[in-house]
């Protein structure tokens, strides 16, 4: 069976909640206004630091002060779990993939630390055989070593599921199938980011994800 590689915020779990009122209560211990969960929502996906540095962007908040309020919103990031929920479907999905023989794995930007701690808050971190956060390996995504890293750890090359351009770009840079979860945290049409398959319902990835592996065993490559 093939081995299946999950991004985290955006695709099996809707962080944005929590991480918008994370980064609020940090902008308000500066003196700044809030951002709003839009905007919140669109700088989630390239990491903790990048993050940082667009809140502070919209804020007007100088670069000198990206390193120590990167330092601080990291070192509250474990806290962020209650409003943070999975997608409706995302769990039972992961359960029939593991009766089914798949190895499952994490590949998120998020830093490897609250990663753990929000799967382990979900009560789902003993489903995933490896968990890269990105700060695992010195680079993360969209360089593909982090998802090539994950799959390796998993036996072997498989199926990458995720929901955004950063996901499609290390999808394809590690030459793997993209699963795109469409109501993930994408900003670009879904039908651009060459996903092998595109979805908006958790209970249909088992199928996919079947369909994918009986194209693979017959030598039908869709990457």
């Amino acid at each position: 069976m093939l081995p299946v590689v999950f991004d985290l915020d955006g695709t099996l779990i809707d962080s944005a909640p929590d991480i918008h009122a994370g980064a609020n209560g940090l902008l308000a211990d500066e003196g700044q206004a809030p951002i709003t969960l839009a905007e919140a929502r669109s700088f989630i996906g390239n990491g903790a630091a990048v993050f940082v540095a667009r809140m502070r962007a919209v804020r007007g908040i100088p670069d000198s002060e990206q390193p120590r309020l990167h330092a601080e919103f990291v070192r509250r990031y474990d806290d962020f779990v209650s409003l943070t929920h999975p997608y409706p479907g995302a769990v039972a999905a992961l359960h029939v993939l593991e009766a089914n023989g798949h190895r499952l794995g994490i590949c998120t930007n998020k830093p490897h630390r609250p990663t753990m701690a929000i799967l382990t808050h979900l009560g789902i971190a003993g489903l995933f055989d490896t968990i890269l956060g990105g700060d695992s390996l010195p680079v993360h995504k969209p360089d593909p070593a982090p998802l090539r890293a994950a799959f390796a750890a998993l036996g072997g090359p498989g199926l990458f599921v995720g929901d955004s351009e950063v996901d499609a770009e290390t999808a394809h840079a590690a030459g793997v199938p993209l699963l795109l979860f469409s109501q993930g945290y994408r900003k670009a049409p879904a039908e651009t980011l060459g996903a092998a398959a595109i979805f908006d319902d958790f209970s249909t990835l088992p199928a996919l994800v079947a369909r994918l592996q009986l194209g693979h065993a017959n030598g039908d490559r869709p990457y």
